[in-house]
């Protein structure tokens, strides 16, 4: 296991690159699907990684409190090949067993992961209704899978964004398994 710190690549206030990507409901879900909402909150994730395991619970409170006004959009990156726990087809098993209610999309070519910068998961980006980015970081301050949280990093920033509040800390990494890249 590579453990991985987020890095900036998307700054403050880009625009979140476009995608066309495959979702677990067997329908082909864009950017503009979420046009809608009052922000979005993109979160390159897998199925097998320790410290995703460790955010289920923190992702489905997150859609729970916010689901009707912040969209919220898992991507799975990972080499499905070298790593088959992470295939779409058990993306559907565990979005069915850990109750996601989030659109859980593959992107299989990895391209979108590049575009945003992504190298870590959980890796979370929440954008504004312009889809810009005012947010690149860390779900809350439970840093290890096995540490407790105390600090909802997250949904303290999304609670600015609702408020139209800035937020003042842009960048507060996440740290994960690295992104399972694709052999050339």
């Amino acid at each position: 296991m590579v453990l991985l710190e987020s890095q900036i690549k998307l700054k403050h206030g880009d625009k979140a690159p476009e995608f066309q990507l495959m979702g677990i409901d067997d329908k082909k879900h864009t950017l503009n699907d979420y046009n809608t909402y009052r922000g979005i909150l993109v979160i390159f994730m897998c199925n097998h990684c320790p410290y995703v395991k460790a955010k289920v619970d923190a992702l489905n409170e997150l859609y729970e409190k916010y689901g009707g006004k912040i969209a919220i959009v898992g991507i799975n990156s990972n080499d499905s090949k070298d790593y088959p726990e992470d295939s779409f087809e058990n993306m559907k098993v565990t979005a069915k067993e850990k109750g996601f209610k989030f659109d859980y999309l593959v992107d299989d070519t990895q391209e979108i992961a590049k575009k945003y910068g992504a190298i870590c998961t959980p890796d979370p980006f929440l954008f504004n209704s312009s889809k810009q980015l005012v947010f690149h970081g860390k779900i809350d301050n439970a840093m290890k899978p096995d540490s407790i949280a105390t600090e909802k990093t997250m949904s303290k920033n999304i609670e600015k964004l609702l408020a139209g509040e800035k937020i003042e800390k842009d960048f507060d990494p996440s740290i994960g398994c690295s992104i399972k890249w694709k052999e050339n």
